[in-house]
This record gives structure tokens, sequence and C-alpha cells, in this order.
């Protein structure tokens, strides 16, 4: 058997490579990838749209000489089974070069290390007509021509990823400004969430600056941990191959206590419910979430419960982590534990929702409907027996009172439970806690107090327990003070 040399065709492999499933948002993770690897503290993504469009991202890093940039510069440059650094943010030495010509055909590299600049250049187009791979050197003449190199200058050391030609980021598109403008749109908030605890401090680790076109980049934290009603479950930690895993639960707070800003930033686009699961951090940066990994459904009883979990590059083989470092799938030992993880969150999460707003303990409330159990499933009823009914009913005629209790009854029967479901199932805030619910609700008050005599025995009663009624239990603040204006 005889060996023979079959080297790939160069022009027809690296246009191929192109399509392998890149945003222009995960690309640019991917570089930003690299300058973390690199200690940068300072990372800046400039773009224009008009002239000749480009994007470049310039770093504060420890640079690369001559040398070390042309092997960063070659195609497959690290091995994926060698051990890694441990703070190394790449594995297959392919994201430098796929992630920037996913997005452009021309892509030069400059970096400087111990005052020396050097500088290399893949033009696909070069690389087509030449048939090989045809690497471009830069000479310093060269450098004057590329964009922020006089920042370059200024710095110790660092480096400058440059893309010009921008065919995909632009293709069949009417309007480039518009166009670029809105995809950097979305990779502002992309990367706002994946390097999310690199734009903070936390720990030992001093927080990174990154900017787009001058703008800071603000962290998107998924869990709401500043928030004062996130409750943060007990930490896991267990081993596979002798490298630990860490798992932290989190359960966030009900939507109907949450900011516009906050709720933005807890569900995004696709809401609350969908984005439920676990939370896979490599080296701190986020590759994964929003899924429960097959290991359970995504419904109601857990849409308020996030995971986060640590896992370092050791494990990268055993998760089949992929090139984008977008996808990645956990273990057998690993699934294992994760699924105890939520066994232990649902019923808290479950809580949450069912329980949200209530401030007595269940047991003292009196609740406006009551839930009943029998074969044919659930239904609800209004509760007869609340203070409000007992009180209007007091001086009715038996007649009076019998068409009273066939009105509920009907109102029952028409209990939009489908509907009450699929709104919850939602993220649309409720009106319960709206300044519109409380008007409403204190206007109910002055009418009922206002028809009953002051020395009323049954006023006096629900005054003593109003906060304990639904749907005053839900405003504390508001029925305090409709206590004491009718106490007096």
């Amino acid at each position: 058997m005889r060996e023979i040399l079959h080297p790939p065709d160069a022009a027809s492999l690296l246009e191929s490579m192109r399509s392998i499933g890149y945003t222009l948002e995960s690309a640019l993770a991917d570089l930003i990838d690299n300058s973390l690897s690199a200690k940068s503290k300072n990372i800046r993504i400039e773009f224009r749209s008009s002239g000749a469009p480009y994007v470049a991202i310039v770093d504060d890093g420890i640079g690369m000489s001559a040398d070390a940039l042309i092997k960063a510069m070659k195609h497959g440059s690290a091995n994926p089974l060698l051990d890694r650094d441990k703070d190394d943010m790449g594995r297959y030495g392919l994201g430098l070069k796929t992630a920037s010509l996913s997005q452009c055909r021309r892509l030069t590299v400059i970096s400087k290390k111990m005052g020396s600049v050097a500088g290399f250049c893949w033009d696909l187009d070069v690389v087509i007509e030449k048939g090989a791979w045809t690497l471009l050197a830069l000479d310093l003449e060269d450098f004057s021509a590329i964009p922020h190199v006089d920042d370059l200058a200024e710095k110790e050391s660092g480096t400058i990823v440059l893309w010009e030609h921008l065919d995909k980021l632009v293709a069949g598109e009417i309007s480039i400004d518009v166009s670029v403008s809105q995809q950097m749109g979305y990779a502002r908030e992309h990367l706002s969430l994946v390097f999310h605890r690199f734009l903070r401090k936390e720990d030992n680790f001093l927080p990174v600056a990154l900017f787009m076109n001058g703008i800071k980049l603000v962290p998107i934290d998924p869990f709401i941990s500043y928030h004062k009603s996130t409750q943060p479950l007990e930490n896991e930690v267990f081993s596979v191959e002798g490298q630990k895993i860490f798992v932290k639960p989190f359960i966030l707070p009900h939507f109907t206590k949450l900011s516009v800003t906050e709720l933005r930033d807890a569900g995004g686009a696709e809401g609350i419910r969908s984005q439920q699961g676990f939370y896979i951090y490599r080296n701190r940066r986020l590759i994964i979430w929003g899924t429960w990994f097959r290991l359970a459904r995504k419904d109601e009883l857990s849409k308020l419960a996030r995971v986060r979990v640590d896992i370092p590059n050791s494990l990268d083989h055993l998760w089949t982590l992929d090139v984008k470092k977008s996808a990645a799938h956990p273990p057998e030992a690993v699934r294992a534990n994760l699924k105890r993880t939520i066994e232990r969150i649902r019923s808290v999460s479950g809580r949450t929702i069912t329980f949200r707003g209530r401030k007595v303990d269940k047991s003292t409330l009196v609740p406006g409907w009551t839930e009943i159990l029998d074969r044919g499933g659930v239904r609800f009823d209004i509760n007869r027996e609340h203070p409000l009914i007992t009180a209007y009913l007091q001086d009715r005629s038996k007649e009076d009172s019998a068409m009273f209790h066939m009105i509920l009854s009907a109102i029952e029967t028409s209990f939009p439970a489908e509907s009450l479901y699929s709104r919850m199932a939602s993220d649309v805030r409720t009106e319960f806690h709206s300044e519109d619910a409380e008007a409403r609700l204190e206007k109910l008050a002055s009418e009922m107090f206002e028809s009953m005599p002051k020395d009323s025995s049954a006023r006096k009663m629900l005054l003593a327990s109003l906060h304990m009624f639904e749907p005053f239990n839900m405003h504390q603040h508001l029925t305090q003070k409709i206590v004491e204006d009718y106490s007096q």
C-alpha cells in the first residue's frame, strides 16, 4: 500500500468553509474569545458601512510575534485533542479564520508584541487566482492603509483583526447602512449576554471593557441576580474525569415584579418561558442556553427556573463542543446529575408562579375563588363564604339572595380557564398590579364601606381582616390606606 499526499483544493475548501454556519454575532464572539485568551482588558469593535465598509476588532492583549501570527493564520493551527491552558477560550485552531471569512472575503491581522509589528492577510480572490494556499505578508508601507493602525501604535501590545469585502454581511440588502447597523444591533445584545460575566467584576476577575463604535456594552444578566426577588438556590459540585463542574440554580422573580427593561433582559424577544433551562458556561463564556437537554419539558412550573453550569475546557471532548462554540451536549455522567437538579428546582419555580403577590400565610388567606377537584378534573368556584359576599347578602331577602347565587353560578360556568392558561403561559403582563387595578379596587372599597353604617359589626370585621381577602391582599399599601381612611 502506497501513501499519496492528497491536499484539498484551497479555493474550494475555503469557499465551502464559509458556509459552516456562523452568524455575524457568533463570528464576532469567536474573535472576542481570542482577545480574552490574549489577556485583553479593552476590546473595541469598530464598523463602517459607508465608503469601503469594514469591521475591525482592536484589543490591547499580549499580541503575537511574526512567527506566532503566521501560525495563528494557518487553518487547524491547534490540535483539539491536546491539553490547553485552563483559560484558553479556543479549541480547534479554526475560529479566527473560519469566523472571519464567513463574513468577508479579505481578512487581515496585524499584531504588535515587544515593539515589533507583523501583519498577514488571507484574500479569497488571491487564493482563487493562484489556486494555492497563498497567504499575503504585509510590508511596513502596507500598515498605513489599515484602519485604526494608529491605535495599535499607541499600545505596548495588541492586535487588529480587519474584515473587508463584506459580501456575506450585505448580500441581498438594498441599503448597506441599514443592514449593517441593524445586524450590529443584534450582535450588541448577543455579546452583552454571552460575555456578561466578563463585563462586570466577578470574584477575583476584573471587568473587561467591550465597546462597539465607542459605546460601551452593558452586561445582560439572564439570572437577574441583582434583583431582590431572585431566589438563588444552593450550589452543587460534582466531578467528571477528575474535573469539577459547578451548578448554581436560580428562580427568577415572577414577571409582574420586573420592570420593562428587566423583563426584556430576562426573556429577550422569545419570552421568559422559552429561555428556561440550563445556561452552560465554558471558562465563564456562555456557549448554550435555554434548554433542558431533553431531560425535562419546558412548561409553566419551570418557566422561572434557570441553572448556571460552569464547565472547564478540559472536558470539551465529552461535551462534543462544535467549532462555533454555540452547541454542546452533556455526557451521561453530567446528565444524571443535572436531572437531579431539575427535580429540585421545579417545585420552587412552581411555588413562585402559583403564590406570587401573597403576603400572608395561605392558611389565613380568604380566597375569592376556590379550586374544586373531582373525577371530571378541576373547576373554580366563587367562594360563597367570602366576607364581601356574606356582608352583601346579610340584609337581602331570600328571593334576592337566590337570584344573586344564580348570577354567581352563571359566572362560574363561563370561567375562561383555557384563555387564562394561554395568557399566563405567555409573558403578557397582567393587570393585577397596575395603577388601573388599584383605582378600581379603591372605588370598590368606597362603594362598599360608604353604604355600610359606621357602627356595623360587619363593617368592623371587614376592616379588621381586609388584608387577608382577595384581591386586597395583593395591594398591601393600598389596603392599609383604605383601612385607615374608613376606620375613622
